[in-house]
């Protein structure tokens, strides 16, 4: 009788180890693929406003772009108060060889006391140094 407790407690153990190991999984963005990359630029650049964590996965033109965001914004702070609009996007259109990548994306943004509208998103993407990286970035 004791011994079926044991397996049965191993046995949960288990279980729940692999459940917790499936949700830290599958939460993960896959920063190793064109399009997780891509994801956290749009989550860090369009959705939580915040330009320095963007440029972290930015080369060439999408890099220069970016800075020259954070040059134009400096001093004004985006912060926990600041009223962020509701950004909601979806993937069009993918393209993906072994070194580039595009992207196309539409995004309905909601802000307070303004009509909802639609913007769409076509991110470039290259490969550098095995790592995936936003090379341009242009919305319409």
């Amino acid at each position: 009788m004791k011994m079926f407790f044991m397996k049965r407690s191993v046995s949960v153990l288990v279980l729940l180890f692999s459940i917790s190991a499936l949700a830290v999984g599958g939460c993960s963005r896959g920063l190793t693929t064109a399009r997780g990359v891509v994801k956290e630029f749009l989550d860090h650049h369009y959705v939580h406003i915040d330009l320095e964590k963007a440029q972290q996965y930015c080369v060439g033109l999408a890099l220069h772009k970016v800075k020259e965001e954070i040059r134009l914004t400096h001093g004004y702070a985006i912060d926990a108060s600041t009223r962020k609009p509701k950004i909601y996007y979806q993937l069009l259109e993918e393209k993906v060889t072994t070194a580039r990548a595009s992207f196309l994306y539409q995004a309905t943004i909601q802000a307070e006391d303004a009509p909802e509208f639609t913007r769409r998103w076509l991110i470039g993407a290259r490969k550098e140094n095995e790592q995936w990286r936003i090379s341009n970035f242009k919305e319409y």
